[in-house]
């Protein structure tokens, strides 16, 4: 999810593992844990010339089991070593820093899985991405509850237990609107379903997902033979189906194994993808897997990438998010979730 949200997980990991020893110094190594997973979008950057082996890199090792594991050792025994010093000798024990960030390490990822964009959670055994599709990347309903209670437990001593219960309130809170959410997921797949049975589509497969910053409108794609039938429904709508429909008949102006990368970028969009063509040395990827939702009446794909030869191989431009005047973009949202 967002960096704000995994800051906040990470830190409330922090409070639980070592709050009632260093007080909010535990909140702060949390978030530094729970960010450090993402920095492999810098990491990704140094180590690749090729922009689309940087993106793959996102969510990859970094965000794995093993990772959390090798790194609470890692990082946990670093910063025992620089807290445990002074005054401090003694006050925490190297396993307190290894089970926070074990913890704060562990935890993004699996909030990750939630998420359409999902992440390699076997790696580097597995390239298997698990993403179950019921939250976006970023839901104030989710993070909001869950900062606050973190922000008013910082003002409590650490060993009052008015602290542990603003703890225990945000997991909950939390907790619970995750659950709303799987909920939501299986309730907007069966509806998914029927609309695509009552408009006669015989589809091979079909993916529903929320529409960024709410978990009430929803987006749904279903692939046929020759194209894509996209659509939208809002828990708000007056009847239980999806509309807005959009047919986008598939393009392949690349095939899988014309260009050394172009491979790992269609897995990365799980298939559900156009190429086309615009000269010899140019192409324009669109990602269907993401809403498509802009600013005005001409809907374009918000994850559109700019492909491009590189010597023997595919690479692309920097990705820059195809939402045109976003204020707009979020009215249009905005209106869409009311219902219809």
């Amino acid at each position: 999810m967002d960096s704000l949200t995994q800051i906040v997980l990470g830190a409330a990991c922090g409070e639980a593992v070592l709050g009632k020893k260093i007080g909010n110094k535990a909140l702060l190594f949390g978030a530094i844990g729970g960010t450090i997973p993402d920095l492999d979008v810098f990491i990704g950057a140094l180590l690749y010339n090729n922009e689309i082996d940087a993106m793959l890199f996102h969510r990859g090792f970094m965000h794995s089991i093993l990772f959390s594991i090798l790194g609470a050792f890692l990082f946990g025994w670093i910063s025992y070593k620089l807290y445990n010093t002074g005054k401090r000798v003694n006050t925490t024990a190297q396993t307190d820093w290894v089970k926070l960030f074990f913890w704060s390490l562990l935890t993004h990822p699996l909030l990750d899985c939630f998420t359409p964009y999902g992440t390699q959670l076997f790696a580097p055994f597995s390239n298997y991405r698990v993403a179950f599709n019921n939250i976006a990347v970023a839901d104030p309903l989710y993070t909001v509850p869950f900062l606050l209670s973190i922000i008013v437990l910082m003002f409590y001593n650490r060993k009052s237990n008015k602290r542990k219960f603003w703890l225990k309130l945000g997991f909950g809170i939390s907790s619970l609107y995750m659950v709303l959410t799987i909920v939501n997921k299986i309730y907007v797949d069966s509806v998914f379903k029927s609309s695509l049975s009552k408009i006669n589509i015989d589809y091979i497969r079909f993916n529903s997902q929320p529409v960024i910053l709410n978990n009430i409108l929803w987006y749904g794609i279903a692939e046929t033979k020759d194209n894509y039938h996209v659509g939208f429904y809002s828990l708000f709508d007056s009847s239980s189906h999806f509309s807005d429909w959009k047919k986008i008949s598939k393009k392949r102006d690349l095939q899988k194994g014309d260009y050394k990368g172009f491979a790992d970028l269609t897995w990365f969009s799980n298939g559900y993808y156009n190429v086309s063509k615009r000269d010899s040395l140019n192409f324009d990827y669109y990602d269907l897997r993401y809403p498509i939702i802009s600013d005005s009446n001409t809907k374009t794909p918000i994850f559109s990438l700019k492909l491009f030869k590189d010597r023997e191989r595919i690479n692309m431009k920097a990705f820059e998010p195809n939402t045109g005047d976003f204020s707009k973009a979020l009215a249009l949202i905005w209106l869409r979730l009311k219902g219809k």
